[in-house]
């Protein structure tokens, strides 16, 4: 019997479909995959072994959501919702319900970067350390002593005041021995460390350091507040690890009050000068990379090409260190097109109304010129000088030395008046009850006169300026530059705004001195020849920028920004560099301008609760003020460094200096600085201050007439005079939130050894200067003052590089 087509055609299939299921890679697949095979092979059916899918799920599973911040020394305070199980963090995502800006900016979310997202890394890191270790000679006699007298305080003084067995345990510093102990011991420890230290020597030899505050306002607080309580020295961060732009309270009397980053998107022309803002300010960079598409130029001066200079339509390229040089040149170009050639009224109003420019400076005759002395104020001003007619009268009352405060009351020469006038917003009204209400900026009819120049009564006189880039020290050399001035009373004023121009090398006609022949003369500063050859930067491109910067904010009312960064900070004299920068803002009239003015790296550090938070962290609530010290002074006179140091301090002295510094030490302008009281120090003296109390409740006294009477009869001294003494070391520091030496502080070659208990073979060789304030100073070098936080491991052949470093400062101080 034959089959037709179709059943051969099935006959056939069938017949493959065997084949296939017998071949070798079939049969194989039973047996890597069991289960349980279709009939023709095809299909293979199984049931479960998903087993790892399941693991990769249940790691993305969560018990809760918390939302939090990521402290990593960052200003960002960016919100993260945190996903939780089993208290365990499993991972975080970026929050996105911030309130909208609306629709003329971007949104500020969402808001995170890579450090944020990998933070639980470092919560769960292996190297994270989570009990309490305590170094094992310490440690083992504590327990020694305390089982013998039962009290952890005695415990704690036999210990310290033992030499032998204080010895033992701080020569053991820096070579490991930590030992895990529980958290009751070691908070017994550390608080009977205070005790005794308060009581024997004084709260005040108690320290704690941490940083700042934008990690987390909360555990700042808590450090902050216990040592504020105590009575115990909180020590500054922002100046120790060399981020504190200081040009900024002396400039405006604040400290970074800047715009939040958003405010990047309202400027029309932007400078990004010494920070790198995608990796600074991640989570905000892109309001400065959006804003480009608006029509923002943006300039990136930078001596590398880095991740923001991609962003720039003009890159200066300023050699490290030399930025000053730059902007001193970028303000010559300002000053000669936007205000000698050209005045541009919105300038030279805002110039005499919000900065010190109209102020009045007196003249002092030195060598056959005259110096910049001091402001005219009221106090020097003669009765016969004041008009007091009915625009002024109120004014009349400000003037001679019976008058409140009428040394800081600064005056303007008025052109409207024809005489000087004493306008409001000095400090002389600030903090004076007479002049509550005046201390706002209102002129109040007054038109200060910006400049004497062209004035018939004004005459040209040559003034001594000091100039930086030459000379054989640091203390630079002089250039004589004209000025206009004239005579109030017996005394020779000008404008602070006529010194200005005569500092930037701006020439006008028939005024003295030497000045450059234009912007091309490279050997005369500050012109962009002479920046030019300094910073690398082509003239031509600094005063292209600098005319687009000023006319900018010209056309623009101020929109006109520098954002400034740490890049220019960490420079010896970094304050003047950053006035410089500062400079050019005033100038061309964009402080306190929604899009212009200096946004500092920081960008988001905004303590909104500020009052209520300063009150929890330094103990207002209980007692005020409390000890603040700067943490720069702290260290250079705690450990020593000031007798390494091998530079006198008028090397640093202007040319112009009246020889103040001539034989001093920088330790001895410490000591000055603090005996005057312009420098708070602490210890602040070589007794313990809760005697001092009780020895003035003694003497039926109140303790600051007690004080002064001791010291002037020399009973009592200040701490900072004779820094190694025994009685005046630190005792007890406390490091919280912060790596004080290796990541926090600048310089620590220093001293890290000398914490440590190990200073270095040449300090020992090397005697000590005596100070020139303190015959008293000790000549020998003690070892060992405080109880460092951690330890610190350093070449084996650092002793020979900083004897060889000694060997040489001392040949040098010699040859001086």
């Amino acid at each position: 019997m034959e089959l037709n087509g179709s059943e051969q055609a099935t006959k056939t299939e069938n017949e493959r479909r065997r084949l296939l299921a017998d071949v070798g890679l079939v049969r194989a697949a039973r047996y890597l995959q069991p289960g349980n095979a279709s009939p023709d092979g095809r299909e293979l059916h199984r049931r479960g072994g998903r087993q790892a899918e399941e693991f990769y799920r249940e790691r993305w599973r969560h018990d809760k959501v918390v939302r939090s911040t990521h402290g990593v020394n960052c200003t960002g305070s960016c919100s993260w919702r945190v996903f939780v199980k089993d208290g365990i963090i499993t991972w975080e995502a970026q929050a996105v319900d911030y309130p909208s800006v609306g629709p003329d900016s971007p949104e500020y979310e969402p808001r995170g970067c890579p450090r944020g997202a990998s933070f639980s890394w470092y919560t769960y890191s292996p190297a994270r350390v989570r009990y309490p270790y305590v170094r094992g000679e310490l440690l083992e006699m504590y327990r020694d002593a305390k089982s013998r007298l039962g009290d952890p305080v005695a415990a704690w003084a036999e210990l310290t005041g033992d030499p032998e067995r204080a010895e033992r345990y701080k020569r053991a510093r820096g070579r490991g021995g930590f030992v895990r102990a529980s958290w009751p011991e070691v908070l017994e420890l550390v608080a009977a460390a205070h005790v005794h230290t308060t009581a024997t020597f004084g709260p005040d030899r108690t320290v704690g350091f941490t940083v700042i505050p934008a990690m987390s306002m909360a555990s700042y607080a808590a450090g902050t507040r216990f040592y504020a309580l105590l009575g115990g020295t909180i020590l500054s961060f922002y100046d120790w690890y060399a981020d504190l732009p200081i040009a900024s309270p002396q400039t405006f009397g604040d400290q970074t009050d800047v715009p939040e980053s958003a405010d990047w998107w309202n400027a029309s022309y932007l400078i990004i000068w010494g920070t790198n803002l995608p990796i600074t300010r991640t989570p905000d960079a892109h309001f400065m990379t959006e804003a480009r598409y608006r029509g923002q130029k943006v300039v990136v001066v930078s001596p590398d090409y880095s991740d923001h200079t991609k962003f720039a339509d003009d890159w200066l390229p300023c050699a490290p260190g030399t930025d000053a040089a730059l902007a001193m040149a970028m303000g010559h170009v300002i000053l000669t097109d936007f205000y000698r050639d050209r005045q541009v009224p919105r300038f030279i109003d805002y110039v005499r109304t919000y900065t010190d420019l109209p102020f009045l400076v007196t003249l002092r005759e030195r060598d056959g010129a005259y110096v910049p002395d001091h402001f005219l104020t009221a106090a020097d001003l003669d009765e016969e000088l004041i008009t007091a007619d009915g625009r002024r009268g109120n004014l009349a009352g400000d003037r001679g030395d019976d008058e409140e405060a009428a040394q800081w009351k600064t005056v303007v020469f008025d052109e409207a008046s024809g005489a000087p006038a004493v306008p409001n917003g000095s400090i002389g009204f600030r903090w004076t009850s007479a002049g509550a209400g005046r201390w706002n900026l209102r002129l109040e009819g007054i038109e200060p006169a910006l400049s004497l120049f062209g004035r018939p009564e004004a005459e040209p006189v040559a003034v001594d300026l000091p100039r930086f880039d030459v000379g054989e020290g640091q203390g630079g050399s002089v250039i004589r530059r004209g000025v206009p001035a004239l005579r109030v009373g017996h005394r020779l004023v000008t404008t602070v705004f006529d010194l200005l121009m005569a500092h930037y090398g701006v020439p006008r006609p028939g005024l003295p001195g030497q000045w450059p022949s234009g912007s091309d003369d490279p050997d005369i500063p500050y012109t962009p020849a002479w920046a030019a050859r300094i910073t690398t930067v082509p003239a031509a491109a600094i005063v292209r920028v600098a005319r687009e910067f000023a006319r900018n904010a010209e056309v623009s009312n101020g929109r006109s920004m520098i954002a400034m960064g740490a890049g220019t900070n960490h420079w010896y004299h970094s304050d003047q560099i950053y006035r410089t920068f500062l400079a050019l803002l005033m100038l061309c009239g964009t402080e306190g301008v929604n899009g212009g003015g200096w946004a500092h790296y920081v960008g988001q550090e905004k303590v909104r609760p500020l009052t209520g938070w300063f009150t929890l962290a330094f103990a207002y609530d209980w007692v005020r003020p409390a000890r603040h010290m700067p943490a720069t002074p702290f260290w250079y006179l705690a450990t020593d460094q000031w007798r390494y140091e091998g530079a006198r301090a008028d090397l640093l002295a202007s040319p112009l200096g009246e020889g103040r510094f001539a034989g001093k030490t920088i330790a001895d302008l410490n000591a000055l600085a603090v005996r005057l009281g312009w420098l708070p120090s602490h210890p602040t003296f070589d007794r313990n201050p809760l005697d001092l109390a009780d020895e003035a409740e003694a003497a039926g006294k109140d303790a600051p007439s007690y004080v002064v009477e001791e010291l002037r009869s020399g009973r009592l001294h200040f701490a900072a005079s004779n820094p190694d003494d025994p009685d005046n070391f630190p005792r007890v520091l406390t490091v919280w939130r912060s790596n004080l030496l290796g990541s926090s502080g600048k310089g620590r070659v220093l001293p890290a050894p000398f914490a440590r208990g190990r200073p270095f073979r040449c300090c020992r060789a090397m005697p000590a200067r005596p100070s020139a304030l303190d015959g008293r100073m000790e000549r020998t070098c003690p070892r060992r003052k405080t109880r460092p936080p951690r330890e610190h491991r350093f070449p084996h052949d650092l002793d020979r590089y900083l004897r060889r470093r000694c060997r040489a400062r001392r040949h040098l101080v010699r040859e001086a």
